[in-house]
């Protein structure tokens, strides 16, 4: 079996349902019980591990945070399936989203492979922007590579498991994508390779505690909720109930008044 359709199959396993039979899970590979996405909510970030960007530049992970919101993902460039599909389900959630990279958000990358190199990071930053062409993007898109212990430090404190296989010689990992506070604290997680603009805008918001964003954007926070178990935001039928309810009594209470001032008139017309 070749090792691209050997990935397939890890991949495809690690993107089914938590809850699969008992059978099903006796026949998982041993080296993907080591492979997971942990939710660390509000777990802070190393910011002062050093990493090199796609120009090779020596950078440091605070560089990055301080006044907007990150969206942190971690994939090598030279993985020949998942961190593809990853990367390009990033790209159409991102260039979905009105919010502009570098005034609402940062988008970083994180390679797990230590071997990689800025030029590699480079390529692959340049492969992807082909397709998201929008301004800012390219300043505030960043392709990081790093040592084992850098790369460790981070992957760790954000609950990404993974772990080399040498009998396919690539890198075993889920799939996913995070929203890092500004202070670079956990914020949110969301599973898969692709993952839905709404969901995303929201985690955003969350994670700026509601600084960007529109007044309506600050209802949808209301209506839906964060489901951390399967990393979207779900709807909350009785807060919606609320806002109806509560636009029914304005709607009511406005049609009431209409209806006394309308008749106060006419009554001063008559008279």
């Amino acid at each position: 079996m070749r090792p691209r359709h050997i990935t397939a199959i890890m991949a495809l396993a690690l993107l089914a349902p938590a809850g699969r039979p008992a059978y099903a899970q006796r026949t998982v590979p041993p080296v993907l019980s080591q492979v997971r996405i942990d939710q660390r909510l509000n777990e802070q970030l190393p910011l002062d591990v050093g990493f090199r960007d796609e120009t090779g530049r020596s950078v440091k992970l605070r560089d990055y945070f301080g006044r907007r919101p990150v969206i942190l993902s971690f994939a090598y460039y030279t993985c020949p399936m998942l961190c593809p599909m990853t990367l390009e389900g990033m790209v159409k959630a991102m260039r979905t989203l009105s919010f502009q990279p570098g005034e609402d958000y940062i988008a970083v990358n994180v390679s797990i492979n230590p071997k990689e190199t800025p030029e590699i990071a480079a390529a692959k930053k340049e492969d992807l922007l082909r397709d998201f062409n929008r301004p800012g993007v390219k300043e505030n898109w960043h392709f990081l590579t790093g040592d084992e212990l850098s790369i460790r430090q981070v992957a760790d404190a954000a609950g990404f498991r993974y772990v080399w296989d040498p009998s396919t010689q690539q890198f075993i990992h889920a799939s996913g994508i995070m929203v890092v506070t500004p202070q670079g604290k956990m914020s949110r997680y969301f599973y898969g390779i692709e993952f839905a603009p709404r969901d995303l805008r929201l985690g955003l918001i969350e994670a700026t505690a509601g600084k960007i964003g529109s007044p309506v954007d600050q209802v949808l926070l209301y209506c839906f909720h964060y489901d951390p178990a399967t990393g979207k935001y779900g709807l909350v039928v009785m807060n919606v109930l609320r806002i109806f309810g509560a636009l029914t009594v304005l709607l009511l209470g406005g049609a009431i008044f209409i209806y006394m001032w309308r008749e106060r008139r006419r009554r001063h017309a008559v008279s």
